[in-house]
């Protein structure tokens, strides 16, 4: 992915960083800064750009250390 690219946000995404890119601008910002400020607050709640469904909130609830019981 090239850097600055929008590809791997999701739709949720992208609608709250437009919300917050028009805030700044309506407040006299330019819409360069006001891109940058709404991905990064984008990236500040939710850690980034990723694919819905993408697994990275999965946590096991096994231990691994039963498993593998020493004998």
């Amino acid at each position: 992915m090239a850097q600055g690219s929008k590809k791997k946000y999701t739709s949720k995404q992208k609608r709250q960083a437009k919300h917050i890119e028009d805030s700044v601008k309506s407040r006299g910002g330019s819409s360069k800064k006001a891109a940058r400020i709404a991905y990064a607050t984008v990236n500040k709640q939710d850690g980034g750009g990723k694919k819905s469904g993408s697994g990275r909130a999965r946590t096991s609830s096994r231990s691994h250390s039963s498993t593998y019981a020493h004998a």
